[in-house]
């Protein structure tokens, strides 16, 4: 009787085994199927939505700043439609026939702001701006400072002259912090950074400042000062006299010459002499003094 009731809770145990074994492999096999199904939509995913791109003009190859834009060194390139860029060109024919302001790398997109204006032609007069004006001036190279000027230096003009009814020389600040636009024939700066002796310098001026420095040319000798870029600060000084040149400057000890002391040193006062007379002989001479003056005593 013991041996029965074991065996049935023996098999009991068993067949509740089977079924919790049966329910996990159906349980897997049913997370499997939700898995697979769910990765399989993931996969698809959303459809993604076309962006569409912006075509601007840019160079074809590396140009250098002077380089004119012609149809064999531009073409067109894909841009993002979603970042636009101010002032590019959708069309090469926009940019034809422009001058190069900056140099530009192959594919940069082109800006308005690095072209000269429309029309403008090339050369020298495509790089002035709307209401300025070139003007070239004359300096001495070895005074001024000429050989380390190029364009795009910032500098201020002065002026040495003599004015009407004045009898010393004088210099005075005609302009400053103005910009070179050209040093000699030279429009852009040396990419060696080397230097180079110019007597000319063109400035680009209000048409004000043209006439100033017009004026100061013809008046006398012209200097170039050269000054910091960033140093905008306009100063109010007044001319310089050649009567200033001097003031409170000591006189060196060494530059008085030893002819010039001698001379500054009175001579004594030579003492007066005179002339004895004698007359006659024995012991009745009679003598008589004449001094320098033209007195006689005796």
């Amino acid at each position: 009787m013991p041996l029965r009731i074991l065996e049935r809770g023996l098999g009991r145990t068993i067949v509740s085994a089977r079924r919790i074994l049966v329910a996990l492999v159906l349980a897997l096999m049913v997370s499997g199927l939700c898995t697979w199904l769910a990765s399989r939509k993931l996969a698809k995913g959303v459809p993604a939505t076309s962006i569409p791109q912006a075509m601007y003009a840019a160079p074809s190859r590396a140009m250098q700043a002077g380089e004119v834009l012609r149809a064999s060194n531009t073409e067109l390139i894909a841009w993002p439609g979603s970042i636009p860029i101010d002032g590019a060109f959708p069309r090469i024919a926009d940019v034809l026939d422009r001058e190069l302001l900056f140099p530009l790398a192959k594919g940069q997109p082109i800006l308005d702001r690095e072209l000269s204006a429309a029309g403008s032609g090339t050369g020298l007069a495509s790089r002035i701006p709307n209401g300025m004006r070139a003007v070239a001036l004359r300096s001495d190279e070895v005074v001024g400072v000429a050989g380390f000027l190029e364009p795009g230096s910032h500098l201020d003009v002065l002026v040495t002259y003599r004015p009407e009814q004045s009898n010393e020389s004088l210099t005075a600040t005609v302009l400053q912090n103005v910009v070179v636009l050209a040093a000699g024939h030279q429009i852009e700066p040396d990419p060696d950074g080397k230097a180079s002796d110019v007597a000319i310098v063109t400035l680009l001026l209000t048409p004000d400042e043209s006439q100033r420095a017009v004026l100061a040319s013809a008046q006398g000798a012209i200097h170039f000062v050269l000054r910091n870029g960033a140093d905008s600060a306009l100063t109010g000084s007044g001319p310089t006299l050649l009567s200033q040149l001097g003031d409170g400057a000591a006189v060196p000890r060494h530059s008085v010459r030893p002819r010039a002391m001698a001379a500054a040193v009175a001579a004594p006062t030579p003492k007066p002499h005179g002339i004895e007379m004698v007359f006659g002989s024995g012991t009745n001479d009679v003598r008589s003094v004449a001094s320098q003056d033209g007195g006689a005593g005796r």
